[in-house]
């Protein structure tokens, strides 16, 4: 995976915050709040899980994109970036699934 698009993504969805709803997908749904954001990762998620089922690759590709498109503009909507969320994955990086959730549950 090229990070430098997902950084590049990142700065874009930010930068899209102050922008014209009238001219940007994503600053139109940044305006609409939060549960707006969600109920389009909702809905992409759902079309994600009907691809993986139908087995259809490009399709799990397809969705799979929209899926992080819209979780990277829920990230932008709090001021957080693709950054943040590599981080994180570093941080979990060589740590069992098992251990890091009962890290996070105590």
């Amino acid at each position: 995976m090229n990070i430098d698009l997902l950084h590049r993504l990142s700065e874009t969805l930010a930068e899209r915050r102050n922008a014209d709803p009238q001219t940007s997908y994503t600053a139109q749904l940044m305006a609409k709040g939060p549960d707006a954001i969600l109920k389009k990762i909702g809905e992409e998620c759902a079309e994600l899980i009907m691809a993986g089922k139908e087995g259809d690759r490009l399709n799990v590709v397809w969705e799979s994109t929209d899926v992080l498109f819209h979780v990277m503009v829920l990230l932008a909507f709090y001021g957080l970036s693709i950054e943040d969320v590599l981080q994180e994955l570093r941080r979990r990086e060589g740590i069992s699934g098992v251990d890091e959730k009962k890290s996070r549950s105590a």
